[in-house]
């Protein structure tokens, strides 16, 4: 299975947090599974510190890329291919980032991992695969 966690996920899957169901975790930590980080929610992540919206105990250019080496992470780079299919994406969902994202599942054949029910609506209009994950 290769699964594209979203950034509410990843944060809260090295955090130890409870939010997400134990077989999204299973799934997750399953090592043979492909796991992937976007740089997408790297950026995301990296933006939310810098305004003060999310707290990190260290750098996030530092912290997400060890937390992903820690957790056997893969980092999914940004590729043309998936920003233009973009344009295939109706207007469902507002937020830019989970839009990049959405595509770049879409355009990889990943599973994105999410709680957001509004991405998840993708799922049943688009030929995206999507796990609620609690």
């Amino acid at each position: 299975m290769r699964l594209l966690l979203d950034t509410h996920i990843f944060l809260w899957y090295i955090a130890g947090e409870r939010k997400i169901s134990e077989s999204i975790l299973a799934m997750i930590r399953d090592p043979d599974n492909q796991v992937y980080l976007s740089v997408i929610s790297e950026w995301e992540i990296i933006i939310k510190h810098q305004l003060g919206r999310l707290p990190l105990p260290a750098s996030p250019g530092v912290y997400i890329p060890a937390q992903r080496r820690r957790h056997r992470i893969d980092v999914l780079s940004l590729d043309e291919d998936a920003v233009s299919a973009l344009g295939e994406l109706p207007a469902i969902h507002r937020d830019p980032f989970d839009r990049m994202l959405i595509s770049q599942a879409m355009y990889h054949g990943l599973i994105l991992v999410t709680v957001d029910r509004v991405v998840m609506k993708y799922g049943d209009v688009m030929n995206v695969r999507m796990l609620l994950a609690n």
